[in-house]
């Protein structure tokens, strides 16, 4: 199923971060230029002509974040946005994270 297809599960804290292969698969899944950094977390930088562009990307990641209850860190600058995943309660990445990044791919 493709993951953008995916709805993002609510961690509860008790199972371990991905990480070796089950990372390098779903980041080989995810592509467009994803990175997985240090097995902790996923991030990608996003290029717009101006800052109301690169808003309005924010503003419909913010929506898919409230809709998925998956909040990544976003950081908006003059002509680009940079985002990076993680799932808090654990630490490091689960499969979420990586639904989450195609969602936003989708955008």
């Amino acid at each position: 199923m493709d993951l953008s297809a995916k709805k993002c599960v609510p961690c509860k804290g008790d199972i371990p971060p991905l990480k070796g292969e089950e990372l390098s698969n779903l980041e080989e899944e995810l592509g467009n230029d994803w990175r997985v950094i240090d097995e902790h977390h996923l991030q990608k930088e996003y290029k717009f002509k101006n800052f109301r562009e690169g808003l309005g990307f924010v503003n419909r990641v913010g929506e898919i974040a409230e809709e998925q209850n998956h909040h990544p860190a976003i950081e908006l600058s003059y002509t680009k946005v940079i985002i990076r995943l993680w799932t808090h309660k654990i630490n490091g990445l689960t499969e979420s994270d990586f639904i989450f990044a195609a969602k936003c791919e989708a955008v």
